[in-house]
């Protein structure tokens, strides 16, 4: 291999030459030129690091999931009717859905009632489809039975129906007129049943009349109330001697007491029952003894009482002397 003869040039030399025009730096415009190339080419590096905008939709994220839900939920809802729409015409059509027969009908609670007041409402519906038999109108015409307090009826699938009965609770007999009836605590007038002097031991409340309105009856069955409630209050079931009770004038309740030795109309104003009539119990021997015939008693009054005073033969003679013996001519 040739080698390079040529003289050594000493590292001063080398130096030297670095500084020398050709080695000098570039003008100004040579410069610029170069920066303007040097930046040419960082500029793409530049734009990579700038943030790049999304393309969006149409609608935002949100409002498009909830379309989606409302677009399935339509769906659902339509298919929904489309298959109730199918089953109903098939119910309608269908003879599994036909009461054929009374014997699909249950009714339940009755014992006042007879089945034949229930047929009486329900019997034409007797070969119809359950699913037309108006339950509502049925319901109410169920409670125009005297009896009746409250009634449910209700479908049983696929061909039957449920009537559930309650019956009203009797307070009392009631004379209207020439008949004998029993009443309910809301004035409501029912027949007797075919057992009903076995199976009910009641007063009989006279004064009221077929021609009332409900309402009148109502507020005179509150006072029989009042007057049941505080007789018996203590249990000693003091109302078992009540034969009648007047309740024609609501300020002056009359009863009629019943035992061995006869009857006795006892007077006992509007209120404070209990007492008068505890107070009657503790002194009819006492005025038996000071009359005659004791008829009534009029325990109206605060400070005395007057015996017979219904009685136009007894009450000169018998009652104001009856007053004056007794001690509760004082005041109670």
């Amino acid at each position: 291999m040739a080698r390079n003869n040529g003289p050594l040039i000493p590292d001063e030399d080398i130096a030297s030459r670095s500084g020398s025009p050709a080695s000098a730096p570039l003008d100004d415009s040579v410069d610029g030129r170069f920066l303007d190339l040097d930046s040419e080419e960082q500029s793409p590096f530049l734009r990579g690091q700038k943030r790049v905008p999304v393309r969006r939709g149409a609608l935002p994220k949100k409002a498009a999931s909830r379309i989606k839900i409302a677009a399935i939920s339509l769906t659902v809802i339509a298919a929904l009717g489309g298959t109730f729409a199918v089953a109903y015409h098939y119910a309608e059509k269908s003879w599994r859905f036909r009461m054929e027969s009374s014997d699909q009908l249950e009714i339940a609670g009755i014992e006042n009632v007879s089945r034949r007041q229930v047929m009486e409402v329900l019997g034409a519906d007797i070969g119809r489809n359950v699913f037309f038999i108006p339950l509502d109108e049925r319901k109410a015409q169920l409670e125009q039975i005297p009896w009746v307090e409250t009634a449910a009826v209700a479908r049983l699938l696929p061909n039957r129906l449920r009537v559930t009965i309650t019956e009203r609770t009797p307070m009392a007999f009631v004379q209207l007129g020439n008949r004998i009836a029993l009443i309910d605590s809301h004035g409501v007038v029912m027949d007797l049943p075919a057992n009903a002097a076995k199976r009910y031991s009641f007063p009989v409340i006279v004064g009221m009349g077929d021609p009332e309105p409900l309402s009148t009856r109502a507020a005179r069955m509150k006072i029989y109330s009042q007057l049941v409630n505080e007789l018996d209050a203590d249990g000693t079931h003091q109302t078992q001697d009540l034969s009648e009770v007047d309740l024609s004038d609501p300020e002056d309740v009359k009863v009629t007491v019943s035992d061995p030795q006869g009857e006795v109309l006892v007077h006992l104003g509007s209120g404070g029952f209990a007492e008068r009539f505890k107070l009657y119990k503790g002194h009819v021997q006492e005025w038996r003894q000071q009359v005659e015939k004791l008829a009534s008693v009029d325990l109206r009054y605060e400070r005395q009482v007057i015996v017979n005073p219904d009685s136009a033969t007894d009450q000169p003679k018998s009652s104001p002397k009856a007053a004056r013996a007794s001690p509760l001519a004082k005041k109670r």
